[in-house]
């Protein structure tokens, strides 16, 4: 049921609840969507190759043993019994060869769907490795309840084990970024003056800030806080406040709870033709189309 005109027009923000009240990376991390499909243990022999779906993204959970993994003409990395890999792009040019000794290891496969936030996944190194020491905390645990879950054939389990991989996918995001090891825009989140203008993006998607109001918050000039932000997040301050604002959108239009002018107005469009012209530029897509998408799958 829609919520009634009263509370649209006095408390518009109340259609943002949930959205903005996690922490940043939380929202950053929540724009990501995935699908896993498998999850299987494959053991390899010394000195032959891991043969990986090139067309998917993975996470590879060594057991036991040690790999050995090439990309192009980089040297070589050595992946040791309890490090985790996560290969977020499609494999080219990638070799993972057992080391002298067998190597088992567990694969969870899964590819980023369509509507996640692409400026994030684009982002993404291709290997993002953490060691046993980094990941022992939650990954026994979690891939002892994935082998259990695929091993399952009750109903739902196919839906679990996407969800599980969604998880450790996250899991390791996160303690890639605190680590402070991260590339590309997502190193803006460790980055003090930045994050704070990133934050104040985030909780008010629906109040468009202009340069030196975000300068201010992140305690630094105008032009100084744009080439930093240029520099880290890899666009203009106002155009990733206008991504950003968009991709929420969607968000909301996918959840099929409010009209088309209802979320272009709760994120900050004075009009719903104006949301609709910048919703269909950077989508490729009507937001009619998304929102009549998600009526259907609920009646479906």
């Amino acid at each position: 049921m829609m919520d009634s005109l009263e509370s649209l027009i006095i408390h518009p923000e109340m259609q943002l609840e949930g959205f903005t009240a996690a922490d940043l990376l939380s929202q950053v991390l929540a724009k990501i969507r995935l699908t896993g499909d498998r999850v299987y243990s494959a053991v390899v022999p010394a000195g032959d190759a891991l043969v990986l779906d090139e067309k998917s993204a993975h996470v590879c959970m060594l057991r036991d043993g040690q790999l050995q993994i090439r990309h192009g003409d980089q040297p070589a990395k050595t992946v040791r019994q309890g490090d985790i890999l996560l290969l977020p792009h499609a494999l080219s040019g990638l070799d993972i060869t057992a080391g002298e000794g067998r190597a088992e290891v567990v694969v969870c496969r899964f590819w980023f769907d369509a509507s996640s936030f692409e400026a994030m996944v684009f982002s993404l190194p291709w290997l993002i490795h953490l060691s046993h020491a980094d990941a022992a905390a939650w990954s026994e645990g979690i891939l002892h309840f994935m082998l259990l879950e695929t091993n399952d054939t009750q109903p739902g389990g196919a839906l679990m084990v996407s969800r599980l991989i969604d998880l450790v996918v996250i899991r390791i995001l996160r303690t890639w970024v605190q680590q402070g090891a991260a590339a590309g825009w997502l190193k803006a989140l460790s980055d003090p003056r930045v994050a704070r203008a990133l934050k104040a993006i985030h909780e008010a998607p629906g109040q468009p800030s202009s340069i030196a109001a975000l300068a201010a918050v992140a305690g630094m000039s105008r032009s100084n806080f744009c080439e930093r932000f240029n520099a880290l997040v890899g666009r203009p301050p106002l155009r990733y406040q206008n991504e950003w604002r968009l991709a929420l959108a969607k968000t909301m239009l996918l959840q099929g709870r409010h009209r088309v002018g209802e979320v272009g107005f709760a994120v900050g469009y004075e009009s719903e033709a104006a949301f609709s012209r910048a919703y269909k530029a950077f989508f490729g897509r009507a937001p009619r189309d998304d929102n009549a998408w998600a009526a259907d799958e609920g009646q479906g």
